[in-house]
């Protein structure tokens, strides 16, 4: 089919002059209408476009199956989330688990373990184990995000175990899809970070297995979470490409493996929604846009 001269004369005028993203905001509007909801065609939409942040957490709840397609059973379905939070909540205070002082993110950890009856029955509990950490790293990310606590651990809950189930057998083939398209875009910065050795000693934990929570603020990191919640973990890849593309220079300049670490654990913020922004449109660029919306 072929693309409307006028829509795109629009389009660019409205990114021209700051409203970027008008038209995609009304097609998200009439998706949201439909009832009952097509959640492939909300995730196609999530690929396309940056979701608008009035809608984000909806979208979110509905893709991730917190939230049925049905809309006229939304309330309902919320009513019983909000007692199954606090009846896993109370069970947790009883067995004195949790406590008024224990951090918002552990009882949400808690209350995941035991769901999946993985909390330990002994007396005293396990040091977080790196599973855990993960877990820990993107609940304090969605705690940013997410101002309700009963929206905040269902995201969580399900956005880990989403992605674990999902993509759990892909992550580690990730570094080597990053040193691919980095290949691609600058090998010279790759012969220089494989000279140093820091290819294959790069953050790729934090990066890929805690989607960049912790990395990135929570900003640029939602729009980011937009792709992997509606499907796509190739586009960790490329925001880890960007990152080391956009700091090109100051790492062609570092010799040692640990200062080119330090400085990548310790990243600038000032300007990661650039970064994001130059990521989605490589991934596009290398994996191609979804086109069936409608």
């Amino acid at each position: 089919m072929a693309e409307d001269p006028q829509r795109n004369f629009r389009s660019a005028y409205y990114e021209k002059v700051g409203f970027r993203g008008v038209e995609e905001k009304k097609s998200l509007e009439i998706l949201l209408k439909d009832n009952p909801l097509d959640v492939e065609k909300l995730c196609t939409f999530s690929q396309r476009f940056p979701l608008p942040s009035m809608y984000r957490i909806h979208v979110w709840k509905v893709q991730l199956g917190i939230l049925p397609p049905h809309s006229d059973s939304h309330s309902l379905v919320m009513g019983y989330r909000r007692e199954q939070y606090r009846d896993i909540l109370e069970a947790l205070k009883a067995i004195r688990v949790v406590h008024a002082a224990t951090p918002q993110v552990e009882v949400y950890l808690r209350m995941f373990q035991l769901e999946a009856q993985e909390l330990s029955r002994s007396s005293e509990l396990a040091p977080p184990g790196e599973d855990d950490e993960n877990f820990l790293s993107i609940a304090k990310s969605m705690e940013e995000i997410v101002e309700d606590p009963v929206d905040c651990y269902w995201l969580i809950k399900c956005f880990v175990t989403q992605f674990n189930n999902k993509f759990g057998d892909t992550v580690p083939h990730l570094p080597k899809s990053l040193e691919h398209y980095l290949n691609m875009e600058d090998s010279r910065l790759l012969t220089h970070l494989k000279s140093c050795g820091a290819l294959t000693k790069l953050p790729y934990d934090p990066w890929f297995w805690r989607c960049f929570s912790g990395c990135l603020p929570e900003s640029s990191l939602q729009r980011v979470w937009d792709k992997v919640i509606s499907g796509s973990c190739k586009i960790l890849v490329f925001v880890a490409v960007e990152i080391l593309l956009s700091y090109k220079n100051k790492l062609m300049g570092m010799k040692r493996l640990e200062g080119i670490l330090q400085f990548l654990a310790n990243m600038p913020q000032e300007n990661t929604d650039a970064i994001v922004t130059k990521a989605i449109d490589l991934w596009h660029k290398h994996c191609g846009t979804p086109v069936h919306l409608v």
